[in-house]
C-alpha cells in the first residue's frame, strides 16, 4: 500500500462487490481480488469496508513543464510544452524501471485537484495541456478521467505516457478525452513480460490497436535491453506487428541503462542501429532515444526522404511542413499540430 499525504475517499470505477470478503478490481488484466484493508498489485486501489477506493486521487508526486518531445511524442505539436503530472504506484513490476522511486516505492505527495491542475496548466502561456506520466497513469484512472474532462472543456490537450496495461472497457471510456499517447511496448515476447515485468504482452498490444483504431495519435517506445529483448528475431516480430496495425505509427527505440534491479550493461549503439534498420524496412517513422550522436531524431518524409522536423535533444524545429504535408513533395505527414 502507498501512503499518500492525504488518503482519498474517492470510490474507484470498474470493480465488483465483495465475494468471500474480496473486492474484484476490473481496471487492468491482473483482475485483482482484494481482501479487506488490502490493495491490489498497483498498491493504490484499496478495499475498505467492501468498497474499492482510489488512494492517490488528487495526490501528485511530480509536476513539471516538459517539452512534448520528452514523453516522447514526436508527432504531436512538435516543439511545444506540456504540464506533466505523476503520482505513485504501477501495475507492472519491471526489474529495469527508470522511475522505481515512485512506481515501486513511496514518496511524499501534494494535493492537486482536477480543477487546480487545469488552472495551473492555463497559467503557462507555452503550455498546450496536461500529460499524465512518470508513474503509470492508468492506475490513477479516476483522477486522469476527471482531470482530462475538465482539461478538454478548457480547450487543453490530454496526453498519456503509459505501459498500456488496462482492460478494454476502461480504455474505451477514457479514449474520448485523450488526444495522444505514448505506449511503452516492452517486448513482443510473453516470456519477457512474465519474467521481467510480472505481466502479459497481449493486453498491451490490444491497447495500442484499440487506441489507434479510435483515432487517438499513438506512438510507441521500446527500451532495448541487451540479452533480453535485443535479438533480431524479437525486433522483427515487434516491427511486423506494428506494421500490421499501421506502418505510419511512430516507433521509438530507446537505449537502456542499468536501473532498479537489473544490472545488464547499457545497450550498444550498434544494437540501436540494427533495430532502426530493421524497422525502417516496414515502418515510416523510426526514432532512436537516450543516445547522443547516433542520428534517428529527425522526422523524414516517407515519400521523398527530406527532413521535415529537425530535432536536437528535446528541442524541435519544423522545417518542411505545410498544412500537414511535406513542403518538398506534398506527401502526407502523420503529425498533428504542426
Amino acid at each position: 500500500m502507498v501512503e499518500a499525504t492525504q488518503r482519498s475517499d474517492k470510490e474507484c470505477m470498474f470493480w465488483d462487490p465483495p465475494q468471500d470478503g474480496r473486492v474484484h478490481c476490473r481496471l487492468c488484466p491482473h483482475e485483482c481480488r482484494i481482501a479487506e484493508g488490502k490493495t491490489g498489485i498497483c498498491r493504490v486501489r484499496q478495499n475498505r469496508g467492501g468498497v474499492l477506493y482510489a488512494l492517490t486521487y488528487s495526490q501528485v508526486t511530480s509536476i513539471n513543464l516538459d517539452p512534448i518531445e520528452k514523453k516522447p511524442l514526436y508527432h504531436f505539436h512538435p516543439g511545444s510544452w506540456i504540464l506533466s503530472l505523476g503520482a505513485l504506484g504501477c501495475n507492472l513490476a519491471c526489474a529495469f524501471c527508470q522511475n522505481w522511486e515512485i512506481s515501486q516505492d513511496t514518496m511524499p505527495t501534494r494535493t492537486l485537484t482536477p480543477q487546480q491542475a487545469v488552472d495551473l496548466a492555463q497559467r503557462e502561456p507555452r503550455n498546450i495541456g496536461l500529460a499524465y506520466t512518470y508513474n503509470e497513469p492508468l492506475i490513477w484512472y479516476e483522477y486522469v478521467h476527471d482531470t482530462a474532462k475538465v482539461a478538454r472543456e478548457a480547450g487543453l490537450k490530454n496526453v498519456l505516457v503509459t505501459n498500456g496495461y488496462v482492460n478494454e472497457e476502461p480504455l474505451r471510456q477514457l479514449l474520448p478525452v485523450i488526444d495522444a499517447m505514448n505506449v511503452d511496448v516492452k517486448s513482443f515476447s510473453e516470456e519477457f513480460y512474465r519474467t521481467l515485468c510480472k505481466g502479459k504482452a497481449a493486453p498491451v498490444r490490444r491497447t495500442v490497436e484499440i487506441a489507434h483504431a479510435a483515432g487517438c495519435l499513438v506512438e510507441l517506445t521500446n527500451l532495448i535491453i541487451p540479452g533480453y529483448n535485443d535479438a533480431e528475431a524479437d525486433l522483427r516480430a515487434l516491427v511486423d506487428w506494428v506494421a500490421s496495425v499501421d506502418p505510419a505509427i511512430p516507433m521509438h527505440f530507446s537505449r537502456y541503462h542499468p536501473a532498479h534491479k537489473l544490472e545488464a550493461p547499457p545497450t550498444p549503439v550498434a544494437t540501436l542501429e540494427t533495430a532502426y534498420r530493421i524497422a525502417r524496412d516496414k515502418l515510416q517513422y523510426v526514432y532512436l532515444g537516450n543516445v547522443v550522436g547516433a542520428g534517428g531524431e529527425d522526422t523524414q518524409c516517407p515519400a521523398c526522404g527530406k527532413t521535415v522536423v529537425s530535432r536536437r535533444g528535446f528541442s524541435a524545429q519544423v522545417t518542411g511542413l505545410r498544412d500537414g504535408k511535406c513542403a518538398y513533395c506534398g506527401g502526407h505527414i502523420n503529425i498533428l499540430g504542426a
